[in-house]
This record gives C-alpha cells, sequence and structure tokens, in this order.
C-alpha cells in the first residue's frame, strides 16, 4: 500500500521513467512469449527456439539495467533523517523501491500479454497475417504454466536487482582476522592500521580511544578482592595506573611498524588513520575503514575490461568463423558481444576519469579545472552507462555492415529487440546524468554564489560532452569494426 502511494503521489519525471520501465517490459514479455510461440508452432526444431529464447537475455538485460537506474534516481525512496523514527529505515525503504519497480515491470507484462492475445486473435476474434504470424502458435492452446513463468521473469529479475543494489550497508567495516603483528621495539600488541608522519597529533585522532580508556578500570576494578574497602582502593589505584599507562603504549603502538606473517617489516606510511583501539596485550581489536572523503580510484578495472573486451571480441571471431553463411548469429556471436559489453561496462569509469585528467593536464585554466574535475568525480556514476551505449552503438553497427554485405532481412522481433535493447541503454545514460545533476547541486550553487556566471559551467557542460565524444567515439567505431570483420566474412 505505502508502494502504491508514492508511485501514485510522484513527479511527472518519475511517472515518465517508470513508464519506460513498463514499455520495456512489455517489449521484453512480448519477445519472451514470440519464444514460447516459436517452440509450439515448430516442435521439430528446438534448437531454434532456444536460440531465439538465449536472445531473449539481452532485452531483459537492459531491462532491468534501467529498472535498477530509475530505482536509484527515484527521491521518494531515498534515507532522510527522521524516517527510520516511523519505521522508513532503509531496508523498509530497500523493500519500497523493488516493490515499486516490480509493479511497473507487472504492468508491462501485462500489456505484453494482451498484445500477443490480440495478435492472436484470442481478443479480436481474427488473428494477425504477416512475418509474426510464425511465432503466434495460431490454433494452438498455451500452455499457462509457461506463460506465467515468461512473464514473471521480468519483473522478479528487476526487484531483485533493485533489492541487491540498494540494499542496507553497515558503514562499519567488519574486524579482519589476521594473524598477529608486532609494532616497532616497545610496541607489542595488533598493528592492525597504519598511519602518516604526524598523524598521532592531529586534531581529533585520539578521540576514538576514549572507550578504551572507560573501560580499562572497570576491568581493574573487577579483579579487585571481594571485601568493601579492600575493592573501592584497588579498583582506585588500578585505575590510576592504567589510565597513566594507556597514553604512552597507545603512542607507541599508534606509531608502530607492521610485520607481515612472514616476518618482513612493514612501515606505517600508506593509511591516514590511526588505530581505534590497542591493548598492552592485545585482547581488543578494531578494524578502520576508509577515510571519508577520501577520492576514489576509478582506474583499478581499467585493465580488467580491456582484458575482458579483448576476450569477447575473440570468441566473438571464432564463431563468425565457424558459422555457416545463412544462418543466423549463433549463442557464440551472443556470448561475444556480452563479454565486449560487459568489458566496456568495466572500462567505462576509468576512460571518464583519463578523460577528466587529460582536461586538466598541460597548464589548465579555470574551465577545463573545473571540467575535467567533475568528470573525475562523476566518472563512477556516468562511465558504466557510457560503456553500455558504446558496446550498443557498436553492435548496431556490426549489424548495419550485416545487412549491407548480406542483404539480410532482420523482421520485426528483431527490430523490437534493437529498438528495446537500443531505448533502455540511452534512457539509463539519462538517467544517470540526471542524477549525477542533482548530486552536484550543492557544487553548483557555491560557484553561483561565488560569482561564477552560468555561462562558465555550461561551457564547462559542453566541454566534458566533447572530451567524452572524443575518448568513447573513436572507441566505438574500433570495437564496432573488429565486431564485424568476422560476420562479413
Amino acid at each position: 500500500m505505502l508502494a502504491l502511494r508514492l508511485t501514485r503521489a510522484a513527479r511527472l519525471a518519475v511517472q515518465l521513467r517508470r513508464l519506460l520501465v513498463a514499455s520495456a517490459s512489455a517489449g521484453t514479455g512480448f519477445l519472451l512469449l514470440c519464444a514460447l510461440g516459436h517452440a509450439l508452432t515448430h516442435p521439430d526444431a528446438p534448437g531454434a527456439s532456444s536460440l531465439r529464447l538465449a536472445w531473449c537475455a539481452a532485452p531483459l538485460a537492459a531491462t532491468v539495467y534501467l529498472a535498477v537506474a530509475v530505482a536509484r534516481a527515484d527521491p521518494g525512496t531515498r534515507p532522510r533523517p527522521g524516517l527510520s523514527a516511523i519505521g522508513l529505515g532503509p531496508g523498509r525503504l530497500m523493500a519500497v523501491s523493488a516493490t515499486t519497480t516490480a509493479l511497473s515491470a507487472a504492468l508491462g507484462s501485462v500489456a505484453a500479454l494482451l498484445g500477443f492475445l490480440y495478435l492472436r486473435g484470442d481478443l479480436s476474434g481474427a488473428p494477425v497475417d504477416g512475418a509474426v504470424s510464425g511465432v503466434l502458435a495460431l490454433g494452438q492452446r498455451l500452455p499457462a504454466p509457461a506463460v506465467v513463468t515468461l512473464l514473471a521473469l521480468v519483473p522478479a529479475a528487476a526487484s531483485a536487482a533493485v533489492a541487491l543494489t540498494l540494499r542496507p550497508r553497515d558503514p562499519r567495516p567488519a574486524p579482519s582476522a589476521g594473524s598477529r603483528r608486532y609494532g616497532r621495539f616497545g610496541a607489542y600488541g595488533w598493528g592492525a592500521a597504519r598511519e602518516t608522519f604526524g598523524a598521532y597529533g592531529r586534531y581529533g585522532a585520539r578521540l576514538a580511544s576514549a572507550s578504551a580508556s572507560a573501560s580499562a578500570p572497570a576491568s581493574a576494578s573487577a579483579s579487585a578482592p571481594a571485601s568493601a574497602s579492600a575493592s573501592a582502593s584497588a579498583s582506585a589505584s588500578a585505575s590510576a595506573s592504567a589510565s597513566a599507562s594507556a597514553q604512552p603504549a597507545r603512542g607507541r603502538a599508534a606509531g608502530a611498524a607492521q610485520a607481515d606473517s612472514s616476518g618482513a617489516l612493514l612501515t606505517q606510511a600508506s593509511d591516514t588513520r590511526p588505530p581505534a583501539t590497542t591493548d598492552g596485550d592485545g585482547s581488543a581489536q578494531d578494524a578502520t575503514g576508509p577515510v571519508p572523503g577520501t577520492p576514489r580510484s576509478h582506474t583499478t578495472l581499467l585493465p580488467w575490461g580491456i582484458a575482458v573486451l579483448t576476450a569477447g571480441l575473440a570468441v566473438e571471431t571464432y564463431a563468425g568463423d565457424t558459422a555457416t553463411r545463412d544462418a543466423a548469429p549463433s549463442a557464440g556471436v551472443l556470448l561475444g558481444w556480452a563479454l565486449a559489453t560487459l568489458g566496456l561496462a568495466l572500462a567505462g569509469p576509468g576512460l571518464t576519469h583519463l578523460c577528466g585528467r587529460l582536461l586538466q593536464a598541460v597548464r589548465p585554466g579555470a574551465l577545463r579545472l573545473l571540467a575535467g574535475r567533475v568528470l573525475m568525480e562523476e566518472s563512477h556514476r556516468i562511465g558504466r552507462p557510457l560503456g553500455v551505449v558504446c558496446a550498443v552503438a557498436s553492435a548496431a553497427y556490426a549489424a548495419a555492415a550485416l545487412h549491407d554485405a548480406d542483404a539480410t532481412d532482420f523482421g520485426p522481433l528483431s527490430v523490437i529487440g534493437a529498438v528495446v535493447v537500443a531505448g533502455c541503454t540511452v534512457a539509463t545514460l539519462l538517467t544517470a546524468a540526471v542524477e549525477a545533476k542533482h548530486a552536484r547541486t550543492d557544487t553548483t550553487d557555491a560557484l553561483l554564489r561565488l560569482g561564477a556566471p552560468p555561462t562558465t559551467l555550461r561551457a564547462a557542460a559542453a566541454l566534458r560532452a566533447g572530451a567524452l565524444l572524443a575518448v568513447f567515439g573513436p572507441l566505438t567505431l574500433v570495437v564496432a569494426q573488429l565486431a564485424s570483420l568476422p560476420l562479413a566474412r
């Protein structure tokens, strides 16, 4: 009920994005039903029916990808302060987002079923003649379990992906169960974290040790004698001695060196955050997480993306060489395109990050510096959708080259699948761009308050778009040319 109320009270832009999800779900559901109709019409060709069903994985993945992007950009299901007090915590909001996505996808599945029944003549009384008549299973009864299973596939996959993406994450890192380590000379304990020079005297660095100093008197008083007067004096003396000896011990452990399991000494120069709790006997261990506000590097997956892209092109080349001249694209070609898409999606954030760095190279001015910094900050938001759009454009170019070489007629179902995949990827990229724009609203307002002209912000946006086009455009052409070579022979 809460999901229905939020759906009804959403803004027009949010409703349009959910309508796009419903439309994509309708197209994917219709293709799945056509694969079922082909299997019923041609029971002697299970391989061709299985291949049709396998090719439906592309629009299914594109629809799920769009549903996740729409759910992330929905402002009505974002966690806000105070909502947990009324029972709307991160877990409940995640469930609401998954339910809303399932409702939108289920609406599209129902529309696909109605359209399929209308073309069969079950609703209008007269079936439609044409190229799609061979996949409608005319004159045969549709198995209800198969229809329900295929139509429930898109809502179930979309809602599961949204729930997995928006699941609540614990900001506290889990303690690592590593081997016992030794600090520098005179400091014995768990050297779980490292710090740079001067981190000990940084403001607020030792505030995390307050819990350790508060628990030390309690542990000392628990081991005192049973008598009242003796226990009071013993606990007081233990508290004084523990508080006096805890500070130098923590100071020594904070700047201690590290040693790995092989006995090699590791210097503490990679982490900027001191350990939270270090006891002298090493009985307590508190792992520290990454420092908030530090820039994240998005170029680590770039080599992996290039490797997966190369593997996809190799698989596609092998599948194109082994296929016959007049046969339809095989499952090997589908696997190659899937690997190429995954590789470009993995390499997209790294390429976007490198675009931002290139804009700031060789004495950048204010305009190039602003455009480059924004690209580096938004690389994790728009990098993957850009990579997916690049892969889809490459596939479209390869399909067009195959059509020009062999004069192959793709048919209406292929056109529907291509429209669903292309529309979902472009809509996902636009949604990610809108989400990134909303995320930097505070920065834009601050620049305007400082006196930056709006023309400068628009020029920076145009410069970012030009830089991305200059990098991803040639990459798309190269990948498309390499992908079309084995199919055109």
